[in-house]
């Protein structure tokens, strides 16, 4: 989910892809019977070589990985090049773009194997898209940050807009960066249609800070991560992920007892991440295959360690460090997609005028 693979790399993790600059060729991928399928993806894609190489084994069919940037840059483009796609399946679209990607035919029909499987609440009505994975954004503060400072952390939407929190959070520009535009439609869901703006409206004035996408923000501008640490950022909140803090232990040199992040728990909303095979794809079957290795509990339980996702398959198991340090959030915003559909490109317009200008 949107760059959390860079996350990884930087505080040591070596994560293993496979990645290509540009289209296939034809001769890699440019027929039904090719045994070449591309993959495009935002950059968090990542999975553990030896499960690849199981898939590749048993399919006869050599996966590519075209990474393509943040999670809403990679749907534009593969919108604006359906036609003529640069692969053959597609992942990373989550909720917030989902109407976007169907609107604009992006994907054609396609049920996959083990859809039986996934469990009710992240079903989607028809066959266009196969949900994958599932995590909250949330904001994540830094323990040591507010101990020095003897304050007690945030744990609400409402407690973001207080003086005592004034200056501290970073988020991502909602219109460039999926997590930011989570928040967004997170802060719409609490404050409802005709309370959001004046929500951003008292956050701005409270000095939160926007930056374009994740990376630059956990990484460079969040004093609690391993790459803020090291660029002696300055703010101890930052709109991430629920998984975050169980990254920031598992992959950590030496590994500490406890988390050194935390969430805030009341500020989360539930992400749900989908793929899907695109429209006028070269090589379906591959696609198909390779879609239906996504829903298979040797990826799915593959994924949390190396995305920091939780699996949507029943029965798909998570390892125990992962929930300790980053369990789903109890209670978190969701939003309906049909209302997601009908206002997210208004409510981005508006945020952006009221927030950027």
């Amino acid at each position: 989910m949107n760059n959390k693979k860079l996350f990884a790399a930087v505080v040591g993790l070596g994560l293993v892809t496979l990645s290509a600059c540009g289209s296939s060729s034809s001769s890699d991928s440019g027929s039904t019977g090719s045994k070449t399928v591309t993959l495009v993806s935002h950059d968090s894609w990542a999975v553990s070589k030896g499960v690849l190489a199981d898939f590749e084994k048993k399919s006869g069919y050599k996966v590519k990985v075209l990474e393509d940037g943040d999670a809403g840059q990679a749907v534009n483009k593969a919108i604006l090049t359906k036609d003529n796609p640069q692969g053959d399946v597609f992942f990373g679209v989550d909720n917030t773009l989902l109407s976007r990607a169907l609107d604009n035919g992006l994907f054609q029909s396609y049920e996959a194997k083990g859809a039986d499987t996934i469990q009710a609440g992240y079903r989607v009505d028809g066959d266009k898209v196969t949900p994958v994975d599932t995590g909250d954004i949330c904001v994540n503060y830094d323990k040591a940050w507010f101990s020095r400072h003897k304050l007690q952390p945030p744990t609400s939407y409402d407690d973001l807009i207080k003086p005592a929190y004034k200056n501290l959070l970073v988020t991502e520009n909602a219109s460039t960066s999926s997590p930011g535009l989570g928040f967004l439609l997170g802060s719409a869901a609490k404050y409802g249609d005709d309370g959001w703006q004046d929500y951003w409206k008292k956050l701005k004035a409270n000095g939160v800070k926007v930056v374009d996408g994740w990376e630059q923000a956990y990484n460079e501008e969040f004093s609690g991560s391993a790459g803020g640490k090291k660029a002696k950022a300055d703010r101890p909140l930052v709109v991430s992920y629920a998984s975050s803090p169980p990254a920031e232990v598992i992959y950590a040199d030496p590994k500490p007892s406890t988390a050194p992040t935390g969430v805030a728990d009341g500020t989360c909303f539930r992400q749900i991440e989908y793929a899907g095979l695109l429209s006028n794809a070269k090589n379906t079957k591959g696609g198909k295959a390779l879609l239906d290795f996504l829903l298979t509990k040797e990826f799915q339980q593959d994924m949390p360690l190396n995305m920091f996702v939780y699996p949507v398959v029943q029965g798909a198991q998570v390892p125990a460090e992962f929930t300790k340090y980053g369990p789903q959030a109890k209670d978190p915003e969701t939003m309906d997609p049909a209302k997601i559909a009908e206002h997210r490109d208004d409510w981005v317009k508006s945020w952006t005028s009221l927030v950027l200008k």
